[in-house]
């Protein structure tokens, strides 16, 4: 680059965008990037305050804030996104379909720590709408060494930064436990909630089977599901440690590898996570604890959108939940745009 007086820029190329800002009317580039400046423009600059001006000249070895924003582009974009033009330095990343935003957290930190460089993201492990922005990558100055960028490409490797995982078609199997329900004393709540929350997505509710406290009949109706071709069975009630509790033991006692039954979540502490190995679907069975029937958000609803896009849930995974994982059961909800579930 080199700074030139804005009144002897004519007929120099600008090597940035020239932003105007009035307040409640505009914000944004009156000239963009490549301009070439003409007698009639040199008011308009000064009248944002560009006295002096940065215009291009190439030079081996470095690169403009609009190549480099590129290249950090490239780094974090997966499949089933896409991307816009370099604006006053920023280039967007939006998604491309539904699914769920997976991050790679320790690749994003490093590049970032680089300094001079800048990725920033939404939330990942939280479903996405298609167009929804996910990302913004620029450089802090006007030009930066290529070798740094070079740097960044190396931490960032062959995968890229973000990925989305597109949801599929997911056939549920309902089981509600309780004898004061399965003998009529009172109606089941739990049913309409997981119906209402299970039809955000795309699925196929198999049926809801209403059971008293009986282990062996909870057994069997898991591997009844299963075997109608369920890629998740959801286990409602019974959840406690009261001796009358029988769902933890059952989803156990079903072959369900457990791989959690607990999370740092409230509400939700009671959760249980398992899956099912005996089909090559791996078919997650969870035990929802009474909580999910009347809060309006859980645990409930930050596993469910990774499980229908088919990510694997560990109990580190859940464990990491603690950070942020206490809903504020806040007046006006504005789930997931809020703290819950992000550490």
């Amino acid at each position: 680059m080199k700074l030139i007086r804005t009144e002897d820029a004519v007929g120099h190329v600008l090597c940035q965008d020239i932003t105007q800002i009035i307040p409640g009317k505009v914000k944004g580039p009156v000239f963009k990037k490549g301009h070439i400046v003409e007698e009639k423009d040199i008011p308009v600059l000064l009248s944002v305050g560009k006295e002096h001006l940065y215009v291009w000249e190439k030079r081996e070895g470095i690169l403009h804030e609009d190549e480099a924003a590129a290249i950090l582009r490239d780094i974090c974009m997966g499949d089933y996104m896409t991307a816009g033009e370099p604006s006053e330095g920023k280039i967007e990343i939006r998604a491309n379909t539904d699914g769920l935003l997976k991050i790679d957290r320790e690749k994003l930190f490093a590049v970032n720590a680089l300094g001079e460089m800048m990725i920033a993201t939404i939330h990942g492990d939280f479903p996405v709408k298609k167009g929804e922005k996910l990302a913004g990558t620029r450089v802090i100055p006007l030009v930066i060494e290529a070798e740094k960028m070079e740097k960044a490409k190396e931490i960032a490797g062959s995968e890229p930064i973000l990925k989305i995982l597109p949801f599929r078609h997911f056939k549920v199997g309902i089981i509600t436990t309780g004898s004061e329900v399965f003998k009529g004393r009172i109606e089941d709540a739990f049913g309409p909630v997981l119906k209402k929350k299970l039809a955000e997505y795309d699925t196929e509710v198999l049926g809801q089977k209403i059971l008293d406290d009986d282990q062996e009949t909870i057994v069997a109706a898991i591997h009844e599901y299963i075997a109608q071709g369920a890629d998740l069975v959801v286990c409602t009630g019974g959840m406690s440690v009261d001796p009358d509790d029988k769902t933890p033991g059952a989803i156990k006692a079903s072959g369900a590898k457990v791989i959690s039954y607990g999370a740092p979540v409230l509400p939700g502490a009671m959760f249980l996570l398992a899956y099912d190995e005996s089909t090559d679907k791996h078919v997650p069975v969870l035990g929802l604890p009474g909580c999910v029937m009347y809060a309006r958000r859980t645990i409930f609803d930050l596993v469910l959108p990774r499980i229908l896009a088919d990510d694997t849930i560990t109990a580190k995974d859940l464990a990491r939940y603690g950070e942020g994982g206490l809903c504020l059961n806040c007046e006006n909800c504005t789930f997931p745009k809020c703290g819950f579930g992000k550490g």
